[in-house]
């Protein structure tokens, strides 16, 4: 156990140490900040009964929420720094059966149904500027798909640059919005935190709890930098330190976007809107700022946003693929590493194929429940790894640990347990297709230990 346990905490590795924390920070925000933030801000809303104060309150403690899970990464990344993320922590805490469901889930539906998922709402997203058809929307997606490979299959350092361009890039239009949102905007929005009409204390927080929920799907994303802890510079520093910055900066973002949209649009605007099924308040927001410009704006804004999170989505997965080759539990192929770029160049070709194959079968709704309630199971076992951990290897150096373990722990193992079941209850259809991939990932890895056993014999 002890020379595994070496293996695990260090540093060593084949690939090239090219991400910076600046770089983290932008593949993280880049993930995180995607087309949500222009019409995520009604769900919010609604489940907080309308009330601005409370919604932005919401907004608050799910950045809050999000931050208590960044820190479980946060000291499993920096104990186990160690390409393959989540895959990597699952196999410690309970073993390769689980950690391959989780991989194998991953590779057919989580990471590739993300990156199709992402590449369908790309073409989507210009269609108010350049209408396309469903066919023309597919090939468009498959054709970045298929560039954004090649980006990074040419190394991270590369990948990293375009994410940090089009960080920034995404950034200016959602800060113009809110400078001018603030300064410009004629409104004086009601901010007492407690709907119309009044509601008890109870009421309020299951509000509270509720709308919450939403804002989690805003902040999807954070979890992924651990999956290139062997390609980030000192990252027992850079990787708590990237969560952090970049959840509270996310948090700071959404939070200013949705007061800067209160400050432009009258609640009667912004209930008009949300009652006609006009969800996307901040291209209404926009269209009063700049006019008939503003939906062009928004369009651009929205589509380099979907960009950066799609690029970052197609650099950080195949490294799941690659460590799972390296257990012995995938395609040899997904080991071999590119001699000059540093690149799993097969793990990310593999990625490319399946991710296109999900973007001609799929819609982009049946891909995102599927992604959704995917990650959702498996990360709720990640998230309790680190109490399995802290009992497995209580002497494992931990430069960082979670706050308020166990309480916070349990706490977030409990909310993806109540998301799953939600799901299970609301989508059954999608929820039983999201449980029998795993299922037939554990049936797939009996099959390979049974056949390795007579090898042996």
């Amino acid at each position: 156990m002890a020379t595994q346990t070496t293996g695990l905490t260090s540093d060593a590795t084949e690939f090239s140490r090219d991400v910076t924390l600046f770089g983290g920070i932008s593949i993280l925000a880049g993930i995180m900040i995607g087309s949500g933030v222009f019409y995520l801000g009604s769900y919010v809303l609604i489940r907080s009964g309308m009330s601005m104060g409370l919604a932005l309150i919401v907004w608050i403690v799910g950045g809050l929420v999000t931050l208590l899970s960044g820190l479980c990464y946060a000291e499993l990344g920096t104990m186990m720094p160690k390409a393959g993320g989540g895959y990597v922590y699952l196999r410690e805490a309970f073993g390769e059966r689980v950690a391959y469901m989780s991989g194998m889930s991953t590779f057919i539906i989580g990471s590739s149904g993300s990156i199709a998922g992402l590449a369908i709402a790309l073409p989507q997203a210009l269609t108010s500027i350049f209408p396309m058809t469903e066919l023309q929307c597919k090939l468009f997606a498959v054709l970045m798909v298929v560039l954004l490979t090649a980006v990074n299959y040419r190394g991270v350092k590369f990948g990293a640059a375009i994410q940090n361009v089009f960080m920034i890039g995404k950034l200016i239009p959602l800060v113009l919005i809110i400078i001018c949102g603030i300064a410009m905007g004629q409104q004086t929005p009601d901010l007492t935190p407690v709907p119309a009409g009044g509601a008890s204390i109870g009421e309020i927080l299951s509000m509270v709890a509720f709308g919450v929920v939403a804002t989690l799907w805003a902040f999807e994303g954070w979890t992924n930098l651990n999956t290139i802890s062997e390609e980030i510079q000192e990252p027992r520093k850079n990787i708590p330190r990237a969560i952090i910055i970049s959840i509270l900066a996310v948090t700071a973002l959404y939070v200013l976007f949705n007061f800067s949209i209160y400050r432009v649009l009258s609640f009667e605007d912004i209930s008009a809107h949300i009652a006609a099924g006009d969800y996307f308040l901040g291209t209404a927001a926009a269209n009063t700022l700049f006019g008939h410009y503003g939906k062009i704006f928004v369009a651009i804004a929205m589509a380099v946003a979907i960009f950066g999170a799609l690029n970052g989505s197609v650099m950080v997965f195949p490294r799941t693929y690659y460590a799972m080759a390296k257990d012995g539990m995938f395609f040899p192929s997904f080991t071999k590493l590119h001699p000059k770029y540093h690149t799993p160049t097969g793990a990310i070709i593999a990625s490319m194929i399946v991710s296109c194959l999900l973007i001609f079968a799929n819609n982009l709704d049946q891909i995102t429940s599927l992604v959704v309630f995917s990650g959702m199971i498996f990360k709720s076992l990640t998230f309790a790894s680190v109490i399995v951990l802290r009992k497995k290897y209580p002497d494992m150096n931990r430069p960082y640990k979670v706050w308020f373990y166990p309480f916070s722990v349990y706490l977030i193992v409990l909310i993806m347990i109540g998301l799953c079941l939600n799901t299970l209850l609301e989508d059954p259809r999608t929820s039983l297709i999201g449980l029998i991939v795993p299922l037939f990932g554990l049936a797939v890895y009996e099959f390979q230990l049974r056949r390795k056993k007579k090898a042996s014999r």
